[in-house]
C-alpha cells in the first residue's frame, strides 16, 4: 500500500508508480521509461484516472502507437510493460486479456559487425576513456552500460577476468579481460581511487550500492572495492536518495565519440558502442569457438539470441560463391562449363 506523507495525504500516482519501481529494483532507466509511458498513455485519454480506465483504454492507446505513430515493436512492448505494471502494482485492478491489440511489427535485423581492421580504425581515433571502455567492449563482449557500472572489485587481473554483476536479465557473469586492455584498466582504478580517497578527505565518498546492499552492508558504499572503474569528473546529487556522490562516466559521452570515431576512420556503417559487442560475437564464432562458449560470455538466456551472429560472418551470404564469380574462375570468356550461348535464359 502507498504510504502517506507528513499531512496524511497519499502519495500521487507517478510518486506511487516510482515507489513500487524502486521496492522491485527496477534500474533507474526503466524508472524515467515508465514513468514516461504512464503521463503519454494518460495524456492520450485527455488526463484521465488510469483508475476510471481499463482494457479498451490500453488497448485503444497501444494501437494509436502502432497504427498511427508506427513506432518498433520493441517501443510498443516498452509501453505494454509500463502500464501493466501500473495496473497489477499500483492500482490493484488486473486488465483482463489484450486480445484487441495491433501489436506492431517486429523487423528481423542482422546486427551492424566491424571486421577487426575496421575496429583497429575506429579504435585509433579514440583516446582516454571512450578507448578504454570500447576495449572492453571489443575485447570482452560486454555492453556500454555493464562497463561503465563495473566496480573495482570486478576486476581480477590474475585471472584475467571481469566479474559482471546484475546484468540484462539480473544475471551475474563472467567474461574475459583483454590483456591488452589491462595495463590502462589498472590506471584507471588507480585514478578512481584516488578520487575516493579525495572524496573522503572532503566528508563524501559514499557510492549508490546496487539493490539492498546498503541496507544489509551499512558502510559497503564507502569502501574502495565498490567504487566505480570508470568514476564521473564530479560529484553529483542521486535524485532517488538525495544524496550527493560521484556517478560512474555518462554513457552519451560514450556514444558521442565512438560516432565521431567511426566517421574520422572512414568506417561507412552505422557504428555505435554496441558494435564492438556485435563484433566481439561474430570474431569468437569466426575463430572457431563454439557458439555455447559465446552464449556463455555474453550472458544471453536464449541460444537462439547468439545464432543470429552465424548469419553475419566475414564470408559472404553464408559461405555461398556467388555463379557470377564461378563464371569467371571457370573461364576466360566469362562463360562456365555447360553454357553455350543458346543455353543462357532456358532452365533445367
Amino acid at each position: 500500500m502507498p504510504v502517506a506523507d507528513s499531512a496524511g495525504r497519499r502519495p500521487r500516482l507517478l510518486d506511487r508508480l516510482r515507489q513500487e519501481l524502486r521496492l522491485r529494483h527496477r534500474s533507474s532507466s526503466t524508472e524515467r521509461s515508465y514513468v514516461g509511458w504512464v503521463k503519454r498513455y494518460v495524456l492520450f485519454h485527455d488526463k484521465r484516472h488510469p483508475a476510471e480506465m481499463g482494457r479498451l483504454e490500453v488497448e485503444a492507446f497501444l494501437n494509436h502507437l502502432a497504427a498511427e505513430l508506427d513506432v518498433a515493436a520493441s517501443t510498443q512492448n516498452q509501453a505494454l510493460n509500463a502500464i501493466l505494471f501500473l495496473y497489477r502494482h499500483v492500482i490493484r485492478q488486473p486488465l483482463g486479456e489484450l486480445d484487441q491489440v495491433v501489436r506492431a511489427r517486429r523487423p528481423e535485423r542482422i546486427p551492424v559487425v566491424m571486421t577487426p581492421d575496421e575496429v583497429e580504425r575506429v579504435l585509433a581515433h579514440l583516446d582516454g576513456d571512450s578507448l578504454t571502455v570500447s576495449l572492453l567492449l571489443w575485447g570482452g563482449g560486454l555492453r556500454l552500460r555493464e562497463a561503465l557500472r563495473m566496480r573495482v572489485h570486478d576486476v581480477d587481473f590474475e585471472r584475467r577476468e571481469l566479474r559482471i554483476r546484475d546484468a540484462k536479465g539480473r544475471r551475474d557473469r563472467l567474461t574475459v579481460l583483454p590483456e591488452r586492455a589491462s595495463e590502462r584498466l589498472r590506471q584507471k582504478i588507480a585514478y578512481s581511487l584516488r578520487l575516493h580517497r579525495e572524496d573522503l578527505a572532503q566528508g563524501y565518498g559514499e557510492v549508490e550500492l546496487p539493490n539492498a546492499l546498503a541496507r544489509k552492508y551499512p558502510n559497503a558504499g564507502w569502501e574502495s572495492g565498490w567504487q566505480y572503474v570508470f568514476p564521473a569528473d564530479r560529484r553529483s546529487v542521486c535524485p532517488r536518495t538525495g544524496r550527493v556522490g560521484r556517478h560512474h562516466l555518462f554513457e552519451t559521452t560514450v556514444q558521442r565519440n565512438v560516432r565521431l570515431a567511426a566517421r574520422r576512420a572512414g568506417v561507412g556503417k552505422p557504428v555505435t558502442p554496441h558494435t564492438f559487442r556485435h563484433s566481439f560475437a561474430t570474431a569468437l564464432i569466426e575463430s572457431g569457438y563454439d557458439v555455447r562458449t559465446v552464449q556463455e560470455l555474453l550472458g544471453h538466456r536464449s541460444l537462439n539470441t547468439t545464432m543470429i551472429y552465424t548469419h553475419v560472418l566475414n564470408r559472404g551470404g553464408r559461405g555461398v560463391t556467388s555463379p557470377a564469380d564461378l563464371m569467371t574462375r571457370n573461364g576466360a570468356s566469362g562463360l562456365g562449363a555447360g553454357f553455350d550461348s543458346g543455353g543462357i535464359g532456358r532452365r533445367r
